[in-house]
């Protein structure tokens, strides 16, 4: 339990005092233990794609991994596969037909507590387009029957634009109480972009008896000027459906700076009127992106211990999943910030699109990537991440924060696995042969998961380097998951509120109750405060009078 104090009157100088936390000025960090930490996938003859694009999420019983070229069902007690197939029998299983085109790619999986179901999609290469300078191709998106990964899933296959074929690259998958949404981002032909766009399906359909999609709402490919690049709808897990949408407003062309982000909302996503609201641009602090695609730049990308930067980074993109608790969207991309790649991090009011707050995770040694976070309503923030230097093969690493009376502090970085060797793919090996330099791709993604069953446990999946292959000294990568454990911190804050003061905490501790005494003298005469509670946002805030003397607080459970 945790003491506050304030003196009275309200008046007098020391009010400005008596709104903070009397024991310390800078919140502690929030502890962290891991749990549960194996290696997933490890890059085979049966499993030849890379990157592997790591995509996860866990579940009541089972940890899910979808990634490029496999599904595979952990059981989360003890991280041993209880199924493995690969992507295409997965949509072969979900009644979908994917063995005719070349490949799928770019998975994302969800498990959504308040349905109590997982959703999964990809998209294809097309093969049987009409016109080979376009190559339309399709979501593949699916549903499971049940809490149960390894049972019965329904699938759907739709144009992903079936206004003008173009091919959509990068899917992002969201969900809250209204709809299921995919987003994509567009190009014609091998490399000119046109711009993102979106799908919206009623959730109530895909839970249905016989699920549909019939019902779906296809914005288009809209501009990405207007609606920003690279779109992630926010996964929401706390009951609300606002439908809202981030992306950013330059992922970068350039390593020119920039400073905004964009959002916007589906509204009536759970009918078959759905519509987007006008964008809201977000101003933030400049950022720089990651380029890495003209080896003019080589700082921009992450070094390794054998000297190179070649090891692709990508850009500034939302890479990862949005996540929107009590009001407020995390989210968090790369950026550089002197000569090192670093992570950008942002809190933002889902309703207003006001930045709430932002920060910066940087390190003087390590380059720091493809990052992911998720958040709970304790206000715990994590965020998942690879780290590389010099000195240090690529690793997964992670960061735990919490959000105090409107401030996130981030504790110390966390290793989580360590890289076993240098990473250099097919591509960037075969290159070197004709004394040329090719980046080598890696990411595209990590994935963190808040815990159904316990939300101060966060799930992260990333990917490490494992070894190098005898024969052709290409890398071979793995994956990590790793369960992280957090205790969050118990904190109120007192502030005036004109005649009255208010004492607020975190709506994550909704099963406390506040009690007040008027000294601390033994024995200390706790009594409960009789006043009622109010839900502001991620706060719970009891109103209480003013009185002549002094007055202690504290949260009991």
């Amino acid at each position: 339990m945790t003491f506050f104090r304030r003196s009275l009157p309200l008046v007098t100088p020391i009010l400005a005092f008596c709104g903070s936390v009397w024991f310390s000025a800078a919140q502690p960090a929030v502890p962290v233990t891991i749990g549960q930490n194996f290696t997933g996938t490890t890059e085979d003859s049966n499993n030849p794609i890379f990157p592997p694009d790591c995509s996860g999420a866990i579940g009541p019983q089972y940890f899910v991994e979808f990634i490029n070229g496999s599904f595979t069902v952990y059981n989360r007690t003890n991280g041993l596969s209880v199924k493995r197939i690969t992507d295409v029998k997965f949509w072969s299983d979900a009644g979908i037909n994917a063995s005719g085109y070349p490949a799928v790619s770019d998975p994302r999986v969800i498990y959504d507590p308040i349905s109590q179901r997982w959703f999964a999609t990809q998209v294809n290469a097309n093969a049987n387009a009409t016109d080979p300078t376009i190559y339309a191709n399709d979501f593949l998106l699916a549903v499971s029957a049940s809490t149960d990964p390894k049972g019965v899933w329904y699938g759907f296959l739709f144009q992903a634009d079936p206004d003008n074929g173009y091919f959509a690259d990068f899917p992002t998958l969201g969900v809250d109480s209204n709809a299921v949404y995919v987003a994509g981002d567009f190009f014609h032909g091998d490399t000119n972009a046109v711009g993102p766009g979106l799908v919206s399906i009623p959730k109530a359909d895909l839970l249905a008896a016989t699920p549909t999609i019939a019902n779906r709402t296809w914005f288009g490919v809209m501009d990405y000027a207007t609606r920003g690049q690279v779109l992630q709808p926010a996964i929401c897990f706390d009951g609300s459906g606002g439908g809202r949408v981030l992306a950013m407003g330059d992922i970068g062309s350039d390593s020119d700076l920039h400073s905004n982000l964009v959002t916007f909302a589906v509204q009536n996503a759970a009918t078959t009127n759905a519509t987007l609201t006008a964008s809201t641009s977000i101003t933030v602090s400049p950022y720089v992106v990651p380029f890495n695609y003209d080896l003019g730049y080589p700082l921009f990308n992450p070094t390794q211990p054998d000297g190179t930067t070649t090891l692709q980074a990508n850009d500034a993109r939302l890479s990862a999943k949005v996540y929107g608790v009590n009001g407020v969207l995390f989210a968090v991309h790369n950026t550089e910030l002197n000569d090192r790649i670093a992570i950008r991090w942002y809190r933002i009011n889902a309703t207003t699109g006001a930045l709430l707050e932002s920060g910066t995770l940087a390190d003087p040694d390590l380059d720091l990537f493809f990052p992911s976070i998720a958040a709970n309503s304790s206000g715990t923030v994590v965020i998942a991440y690879n780290g590389s230097s010099a000195g240090t093969y690529v690793s997964c690493y992670a960061s735990a924060g919490q959000t105090i009376n409107g401030v996130t502090t981030f504790g110390n970085r966390i290793l989580l696995q360590s890289g076993l060797d240098n990473y250099h793919d097919l591509l960037d090996i075969f290159a070197q042969l004709f004394g040329e330099v090719v980046d080598s791709r890696w990411g595209d993604y990590s994935t963190l998961s808040v815990d159904p069953n316990d939300p101060n446990r966060f799930w992260s999946i990333q990917m490490y380097p494992q070894s190098s292959d005898p024969d052709t000294g290409a890398g071979i990568w793995s994956t990590q998951i790793t369960e992280l454990i957090t205790t969050p911190l118990v904190s109120l804050a007192i502030a005036p509120s004109g005649t009255n003061m208010t004492v607020s905490w975190s709506t994550g501790f909704a099963d406390y109750q506040l009690q007040s005494a008027t000294n601390l003298s033994p024995p200390i005469a706790w009594s409960d405060v009789a006043q009622a509670r109010q839900t502001n946002g991620s706060q719970l805030v009891v109103l209480l009078p003013a009185s002549a003397g002094n007055q202690f607080f504290r949260l009991k459970k």
